[in-house]
């Protein structure tokens, strides 16, 4: 593995076994932040390169986020992955955790009002990512999976009804960007998920709930991002 302060971030999240959890751990963005050289996304996150370069050394020896056989395997198992493993998770705790900040709003909110700005900000990214998990269901990973069938039988792809799939890559991620702003903004008004000494255990599993769907938000977009959306460009210019 060679280190160096200009490749970048997502090249070192694809090439280092454990290096988005590594990454997660010392708020360094490898979802939307991927193109970013690692040096400056160390300086950005306030961390030293050569202790981030001494915990990648040490990653690469650790089992990997995603198996690497989903990531190297077909488009189609990954995405099936995706859907399984991101996409039920999602949906999942959007509605256990919409229905848990009622409850800590209801009791709480009065001494803690930061806690109503923390309940408004997750309604608006849940409001971001029902359509736009629908739209990739329903429209491009279909799309996706017909394109590589089509290109494993030496058949000619049908068109596309929006006419390439850069065109509905390039929508999705401007909104994983916008995603990814709205984490950060329920990030910071949370004070970074401390919660305050008179917290009850509802107080606490919101946050620690809340935590948890960041790390996995992060690691969705980053396989989508930088793993899924890349070859599917580059496959789809091998039928051009």
């Amino acid at each position: 593995m060679t280190i160096n302060t200009d490749k970048t971030v997502r090249e070192y999240a694809l090439e280092v076994p454990n290096a988005t959890r590594i990454f997660e751990r010392l708020k360094i963005d490898y979802c939307c932040g991927g193109l970013r050289p690692l040096g400056e996304a160390c300086a950005a996150a306030g961390v030293e390169f050569e202790e981030v370069l001494r915990l990648l050394e040490e990653g690469a020896a650790a089992p990997a986020e995603t198996p690497a056989a989903v990531q190297s395997g077909t488009l189609s198992t990954l995405i099936d992955y995706i859907l399984d493993t991101h996409h039920t998770f999602t949906r999942d705790e959007m509605q256990r955790i919409e229905a848990l900040a009622e409850k800590v709003c209801a009791k709480h909110g009065a001494n803690h009002p930061e806690l109503l700005g923390v309940r408004s900000v997750f309604a608006g990214l849940c409001a971001e990512l029902r359509p736009h998990m629908l739209k990739e269901e329903m429209v491009l990973f279909p799309y996706i999976k017909q394109l590589e069938q089509s290109v494993a039988s030496g058949a000619r792809p049908a068109p596309a009804p929006f006419g390439t799939a850069a065109n509905p890559i390039r929508v999705m991620l401007r909104e994983h960007d916008a995603a990814g702003r709205i984490l950060r903004e329920m990030r910071a008004a949370s004070g970074d998920y401390v919660v305050p000494a008179d917290a009850c255990i509802s107080f606490r599993t919101l946050y620690e709930a809340l935590e948890a769907f960041e790390k996995d938000l992060h690691q969705h977009i980053h396989l989508e991002n930088n793993v899924l959306f890349p070859r599917v460009l580059k496959l789809e210019g091998v039928t051009a």
